[in-house]
């Protein structure tokens, strides 16, 4: 399509970029402080921008401000629409991750950090001490919307199913071992299955169901197993793998480090079980930012493994 050059000029661009940062905060007050103006003059690009698009794109909600449905389906375009033009006018400079400042929020489970996150910050620290890192706990169910609304930079989990508009690559893969203390059981690897069932499990569920892959695949085999305790939360259960006499199944990289850590014993798991896929998703926008790039690109030569980039597919499971 040919632009219109006359009629292109008679808006104000920086309209665009007051209506990104009130759909991403859903708040005149919050947008206005994220890009450094003040609330009347947010409140007046929102009157302005009611006007250009002949809607009122923001309405008033218990919860904040509530996008209408043309809104909604602004948002996509017009963040695309901006990361290019900030692209465009950006001044290519080399990237140096001694000298650059920057602060990556990443989404992941404590399981991903305990493993990969001692090894990034040393490596930010020796070689990137201006990169800073803020951690949150994934959030399964609003990540995709967070990546959206660039609350955060990189989602770390299992397989996501991301829409057109994200990007995802294998991180690493890794399979099931069952882990616990042989002090406090009498039994030595490799266990049975009639010992794997002779005692009570703990169960990590980020859902926060007690069901998991282990009781899918045992009940194939017409079999079920007791539950003793159910967590979200990978870092407590050694703890009480510790303590008392029960089993666990977890994933192998952090079940060996646990089991270096805290006098812990790991088996094969008697059950066949599906190798796991842990992956990074971040929004399109930021594929060719040279500092998001390296990011990703370390992030996966620290988890040791040269995969080529493989997709991902399918919806994450919960946790053995």
């Amino acid at each position: 399509m040919t632009i219109d050059h006359i009629d292109l000029s008679r808006i104000d661009l920086n309209l665009l970029v007051a209506l990104d940062a009130l759909l991403a905060e859903r708040s005149v007050t919050r947008a206005a402080s994220r890009i450094g103006i003040g609330q009347s003059a947010m409140s007046s690009a929102l009157a302005r921008l009611r006007t250009l698009f002949g809607d009122e794109l923001l309405t008033r909600a218990p919860e904040g401000m509530r996008p209408t449905p043309r809104a909604l389906a602004l948002a996509e375009p017009l963040r695309t629409v901006l990361r290019q033009v900030q692209t465009l006018v950006r001044r290519e400079e080399a990237f140096d991750p001694r000298t650059v400042v920057r602060t990556f929020t990443i989404s992941l489970p404590d399981s991903t950090e305990v493993l990969l996150g001692t090894r990034l910050l040393a490596h930010l620290r020796r070689e990137a001490p201006g990169i800073s890192l803020l951690l949150r706990s994934v959030d399964r169910a609003h990540v995709l919307e967070e990546l959206d609304a660039d609350r955060i930079d990189l989602a770390i989990d299992l397989s996501f199913r991301g829409q057109m508009h994200h990007k995802q690559r294998l991180l690493y893969r890794d399979s099931y071992v069952c882990l616990f203390n042989a002090a406090l059981v009498g039994l030595t690897p490799p266990i049975s299955l009639d010992d794997y069932l002779r005692f009570p499990h703990v169960l990590t569920s980020l859902r926060g169901t007690a069901h998991g892959v282990v009781d899918d695949a045992l009940a194939k085999l017409g079999l079920a197993r007791t539950l003793a305790v159910t967590s979200p939360r990978f870092l407590a259960v050694p703890f009480l793998v510790r303590a008392a006499p029960v089993l666990t199944t977890m994933h192998a990289r952090l079940a060996l480090l646990f089991a270096e850590t805290l006098g812990l014993t790991v088996s094969p798991v008697p059950v066949p079980l599906d190798d796991v896929a842990v992956g990074m998703l971040w929004h399109a926008s930021y594929d060719d930012d040279p500092a998001h790039r390296w990011l990703r690109d370390l992030l996966r030569h620290l988890a040791g493994e040269e995969l080529a980039g493989e997709e991902l597919a399918g919806e994450a499971p919960a946790i053995s």
